[in-house]
């Protein structure tokens, strides 16, 4: 089967086309330091190619734009934080893939929301309160390791968890940046095999449904970045706090 038949076999509509393009837009913002509109992009795709297909279809995306920020602000990753979340993380990520095909979507959709919006409030008094203390108990560490291991492996919705964990560290807008994105660039390749072998939502034909959007990932990558640099570090914070609770409220009535 050629390219174009393969890219007809989707059938999509010229509406679902640009949704996908406005989705893969928002990805590569989000990769280069635009946090929290993570959901926005999920629900968009979900919306396409139904819920779980939908992973399969955005994960090699992602790995694209992990690679361009990995690049872009390597020299501000804190290695520490990465040690500290990966080991929980892939275990996250197991348990993921053992309860992925059981799991009620709407219950997890609906635990994920309150656990968002939950620890945006709490994050909102801690900025309140104008505290200047970070958790320093492993507990917490591996807690966030391991929720943000299940949701990014069940729905690619481990950006607020992430989100809510680096912003809790206190970490200045850089170094959350390229933090996160070395974090989720190991993990997103740990996660490829088992959307490959065993969910099989990787394909030949979602990969080049991938290769025709690589150029819309880098283009948003690139405005992203310019974007992050205008901000302070105090804005910073707040529009991620305020853009996470967003999307965990659309999560809820999603």
């Amino acid at each position: 089967m050629e390219y174009s038949e393969i890219l007809q076999s989707h059938h999509l509509t010229v509406f679902q086309w640009i949704a996908i393009g406005l989705a893969v837009f928002l990805l590569g913002l989000s990769k280069a330091g635009i946090k929290g509109i993570g959901i926005i992009i999920v629900v968009i795709l979900a919306f396409v190619f139904g819920e779980k297909a939908s992973t399969g279809v955005l994960l090699p995306m992602l790995i694209c734009a992990d690679i361009l920020a990995v690049m872009y602000y390597n020299r501000h990753a804190q290695w520490a934080y990465i040690i500290k979340l990966l080991p929980m993380m892939i275990v996250g990520v197991l348990v993921g893939v053992w309860l992925g095909n059981d799991i009620s979507e709407i219950i997890f959709k609906k635990l994920m929301a309150i656990i968002i919006i939950g620890s945006v409030i709490l994050m909102f008094i801690s900025e309140s309160r104008k505290s200047s203390s970070v958790p320093k108990s492993k507990f917490f560490s591996w807690i966030a390791g391991f929720l943000a291991g299940f949701t990014t492996m069940i729905g690619n919705l481990a950006g607020p968890v992430a989100n809510i964990y680096f912003l809790a560290m206190r970490l200045p807008k850089n170094e959350f940046i390229g933090t996160a994105a070395w974090l989720f660039f190991i993990v997103n390749v740990f996660k490829l095999p088992f959307h490959f072998f065993v969910w099989k939502t990787v394909n030949k034909e979602t990969l080049i449904l991938n290769s025709v959007m690589v150029p819309v990932v880098i283009a948003g990558f690139f405005v992203g970045a310019f974007l992050v640099k205008l901000i302070s570090n105090l804005n910073y914070r707040r529009f991620i706090l305020i853009v996470t609770a967003i999307g965990g409220v659309i999560l809820l009535f999603r």
